[in-house]
């Protein structure tokens, strides 16, 4: 069955960095765009970033500039480098995979297959 695994949270000081990565098995990876979305404490699940099997790309307002979103088709893997963090990127962070997209690739319940989390902690 379908399986993605996200490694790398920790915690960071403000303008620090860290790298997530996000291992897939069980699917067709390349053929799949993947994101990443994020949920703090007490809020909705939000869009951090998303890459099109073709390797399009797009970013939330309030990570681009920051954030970079990359794949490696060959090694299975989605991988989102963090920069220049703020306290308020401190949330659980997802890696998801869709198939194909009806309405926006923003959306979460556009998603097929969704990793565990993993936590991100910025401290001020």
């Amino acid at each position: 069955q379908a399986q993605l695994a996200e490694f790398g949270g920790g915690s960071v000081q403000a303008g620090g960095s860290l790298r997530l990565s996000c291992t897939a098995s069980g699917f067709t990876f390349s053929s799949f765009a993947m994101a990443w979305f994020r949920q703090g404490v007490g809020k909705d699940r939000e869009f951090v970033s998303v890459i099109s099997w073709s390797e399009n790309t797009d970013y939330a307002d309030a990570v681009k500039g920051r954030f970079t979103i990359s794949r490696d088709n060959a090694k299975n893997t989605v991988y989102l480098e963090m920069t220049l963090l703020k306290p308020e990127d401190t949330a659980v962070y997802y890696c998801a995979a869709a198939r194909t997209f009806m309405k926006t690739a923003r959306a979460p319940d556009e998603y097929d297959y969704w990793g565990q989390g993993a936590q991100v902690t910025v401290s001020s």
